[in-house]
């Protein structure tokens, strides 16, 4: 037989697996601690987990498990239809949000397309325009780590995609709606699709004021993804859904494969989705503690960050003497797992990103910090 290499396709050869935070049990693995001792800030979710509803929503669903999941996840659509005021036809759903990622570009890219996002940002963009063939274009962010409107958008002639994360993931950084508004306006007059995560934005406050859903008639170029992974706590049940006009999401449903959704992620999203409470009180945690998380990081002097927009920090860390790298092991010797972001495309050596979690697991970050630094 012939080398299993050469059977490959060409565009399947050179993939590689994006880096992400999370990675807790091969953290465990490598300091030698069980992963139960180990406090995760490399991955930004809601410290508080998943609503109780969502739990026994998804227990009572365990009934269904012999049965096929709705394919199309028809009670689901509803309900974020109704939270929207859009209709289910505007709306596909996903096995987390990065699956949408990769549908999207198998999608639309074809041989010889351009696909254009920012430098640095979330990775598996990069990961799924590179499955579907093509090379994507990096917009390097300016020093503040925002994006040049009109860099951009010259850089965006004749692609067929843009990617853009608001809140951006790593550097939690909102763009501003006048900058946002200009990338697309433009994108559309010359049939470019935009694809806007918005992932982090419900961590943000007046979000219903600074999300781009309810001007999808507007913008018939524009895809807004959506997650229940971040504020709803449902990460390992992998539900993710994004808005567009209905003939984009018409082809995505028919592109996407059948029963991707579990029935178990389908009753759990909807519960979650209902539970407005829970969803207060974490909005009102994250808002006290990225406050004294910031006034504590502060007195850090080798620590240089913008005020976060989503719940999480993105830290230069240049003038501790350490790397990135050497802060994370530093760290993970005391139970504390942090997000080296090296591996963020535009990035160097000297950036960390941690989250914002409870206030104790906060001071057990804030006093870690304090013993790596000191020991430096």
């Amino acid at each position: 037989m012939k080398p299993i290499e050469s059977l490959i396709k060409d565009n399947v050869k050179n993939l590689k697996p994006c880096v992400h935070g999370a990675e807790v049990l091969g953290a465990a693995e490598e300091s030698g601690l069980l992963p139960q001792d180990i406090l995760d800030f490399s991955s930004s979710v809601n410290p508080l987990g998943p609503s109780k509803k969502a739990l026994d929503a998804a227990k009572a669903a365990f009934s269904q498990i012999a049965a096929y999941p709705d394919s199309n996840s028809n009670e689901l659509r509803q309900v974020i239809a109704r939270q929207y005021g859009i209709s289910k036809g505007n709306i596909v759903v996903g096995n987390g949000s990065t699956e949408l990622m990769y549908l999207f570009a198998e999608v639309f890219l074809k041989e010889g397309d351009k696909a254009v996002m920012p430098a640095p940002t979330f990775g598996e963009y990069e990961s799924a325009v590179c499955k579907s063939g093509i090379i994507p274009k990096f917009v390097k962010l300016n020093k503040a780590f925002n994006i040049d409107s009109e860099a951009f958008k010259s850089e965006i002639t004749d692609a067929k995609l843009v990617f853009i994360c608001n809140p951006n993931n790593p550097t939690s950084k909102l763009i501003p709606q006048e900058t946002l508004s200009d990338i697309i306006e433009t994108a559309l007059k010359q049939n470019t699709l935009v694809f806007l995560d918005e992932d982090f934005l419900e961590f943000v406050e007046n979000e219903k004021k600074l999300t781009l859903i309810g001007r999808i008639k507007q913008y018939p170029n524009l895809f807004i993804l959506r997650s229940f992974t971040k504020i709803y706590g449902l990460t390992g049940l992998r539900v993710g859904y994004g808005i567009a006009n209905e003939e984009i999401i018409n082809i995505l449903s028919c592109a996407k494969i059948p029963w991707n959704v579990n029935c178990l992620a389908q009753a759990a999203a909807v519960a979650a989705l209902k539970d407005e409470e829970h969803l207060k009180v974490t909005r009102e945690l994250i808002k006290k503690e990225k406050l004294w998380l910031q006034s504590e990081m502060e007195k850090f002097g080798s620590f240089k960050f913008s005020t976060p927009d989503a719940n999480f920090f993105f830290i230069e860390i240049r003038k501790s003497g350490l790397t990135a790298a050497e802060i994370k092991n530093r760290m993970l010797k005391q139970g504390i797992l942090i997000r080296d972001c090296t591996s963020f495309k535009g990035l160097d050596q000297f950036y960390i990103r941690v989250a914002v979690k409870t206030h104790v697991e906060n001071e057990r970050l804030i006093e870690a910090f304090k013993q790596t630094l000191k020991a430096v």
